[in-house]
């Protein structure tokens, strides 16, 4: 299975603060990858900066994204290259509906015009799927929206748009039971209709229930520590970081 994403040495900082440390990862087509660890570890700054975040600079290392060196890419420029992150927390857009930003979106990414019949009908069916009403569509973008919800329509996002890698940063967080079993369905469709490639970062196993997992990453204090296959979460669930955790 070739590579898609690999990343060498990644060294990045922020506000001249160091946050991730020599950073080795590779993820291939097609499969679904785990990142854990302790708060504070850079899970999320690692989810960042591959996405091509500008508050945060990459001082050394690179990141390989389908054989092209994109270290020096901005993110649209890497979510047309087909990237895409779920944010831990979505932010609301006033004045522009959900519907139009996907539907932006989407010709931004494809570089194509989409009929406005067929693009509802995708968007219907994919909310359908998420069990969201259909009236969030005319409403603007996260705006009013409950937690639940904002996570659905960050999992739309992924189904609409098809990425050939979706990183997933705590996408579950703060989900009842049900709300995760649909959000887990979302993702799960989206691996059976493109194959693409998952980088899941988590502290909660339901979601990966539907999935699996190909290998799993321990990142404490900004560097990998530890890596494992899908029974690496087990263990970690049972036990903790404890021995992960880098001590000064």
């Amino acid at each position: 299975m070739s590579e898609l994403l690999k990343i060498n040495g990644l060294t990045a900082s922020a506000e001249e603060k160091e946050l991730l440390h020599g950073v080795e990862l590779t993820i291939g087509e097609g499969e679904t990858h785990v990142l854990m660890g302790p708060n504070g570890a850079g899970k999320s700054t690692l989810g960042s900066v591959i996405m091509g975040n500008p508050e945060y600079k990459v001082t050394d290392g690179s990141i390989l994204f389908d054989g092209n060196d994109i270290t020096a890419l901005s993110a649209d420029k890497r979510a047309k290259l087909g990237i895409f992150l779920s944010f831990q927390n979505p932010i609301e857009i006033p004045g522009i509906t959900l519907s139009e930003f996907l539907r932006n979106a989407l010709e931004q990414v494809t570089g194509k015009h989409l009929k406005l019949w067929d693009f509802k009908k995708k968007l219907k069916a994919a909310m359908e799927l998420l069990e969201m009403d259909t009236s969030y569509a005319d409403r603007d973008l996260n705006v009013g929206f409950s937690g639940g919800e904002k996570k659905k329509a960050e999992i739309l996002q992924l189904l609409i748009l098809e990425p050939k890698l979706a990183i997933l940063d705590e996408t579950d967080s703060g989900l009842d039971v049900d709300a995760v079993k649909t959000v887990s369905k979302g993702i799960e469709e989206y691996r059976s209709r493109t194959n693409g490639s998952l980088l899941v970062i988590t502290h909660n196993t339901k979601i990966l229930e539907a999935l699996n997992v190909d290998k799993t990453h321990i990142l404490a204090a900004g560097t990998v520590v530890a890596e494992g296959s899908g029974e690496l979460v087990n263990e970690v669930i049972e036990n903790g970081f404890e021995k992960y955790i880098v001590r000064e």
